[in-house]
């Protein structure tokens, strides 16, 4: 027996919230990404990679990829194109090969330092749209949605300064 739509009933992912942010999360990195890929030769991926790098030091493949919420195998190969190209240093741990402690290189440094004012560019952009109380009431909202899905490790990482708090 065949089913019709009139069987079911599918989520309207217009309304939907995780359809949403993804959306807006996605349109907003492929509007930074076409400058620093075009730049730097950079994917979204390797960006956010430096960015954690020079955000938290000392991280091993797996806190990458905690703190970016990517997937391991994604994360993995863009580390292995980094470190290819000298953008981030990877060490042993204390000997042991299977963790690694990566940095951003000096010309890791140098491409973040090109890139980072770029993003923040695009953020103040992005914002612009909003009223101060609007971006006080987006940081409070994010934060508090945040709580709930972050570990507590990460909630902390966050807390430092809200993309959205007044400047």
């Amino acid at each position: 027996m065949s089913r019709t739509r009139a069987n079911h009933v599918p989520i309207e992912l217009e309304r939907f919230l995780p359809y949403r942010l993804s959306l807006l999360s996605n349109r907003v990195s492929q509007a930074i990404a076409r400058d620093y890929e075009r730049r730097f030769d950079l994917s979204v991926t390797e960006w956010r990679i430096l960015a954690v790098l020079a955000r938290f030091d000392a991280l091993s493949a797996r806190e990458v990829a905690e703190r970016t919420a990517m997937d391991k195998v994604a994360v993995s190969r863009a580390l292995m194109r980094l470190v290819g190209r000298g953008l981030v240093s990877r060490r042993w741990h204390g000997g042991d090969k299977r963790r690694s402690v990566l940095r951003l290189s000096a010309r890791g440094w140098r491409v973040h330092d090109a890139v980072a004012p770029l993003a923040l560019q695009h953020e103040r952009d992005l914002l612009t749209r909003l009223s101060v109380a609007e971006r006080a009431a987006l940081a409070r909202i994010l934060d508090k949605l945040g709580a709930g899905t972050f570990p507590p490790s990460e909630r902390v990482a966050l807390r430092p300064r809200s993309p959205c708090a007044p400047r």
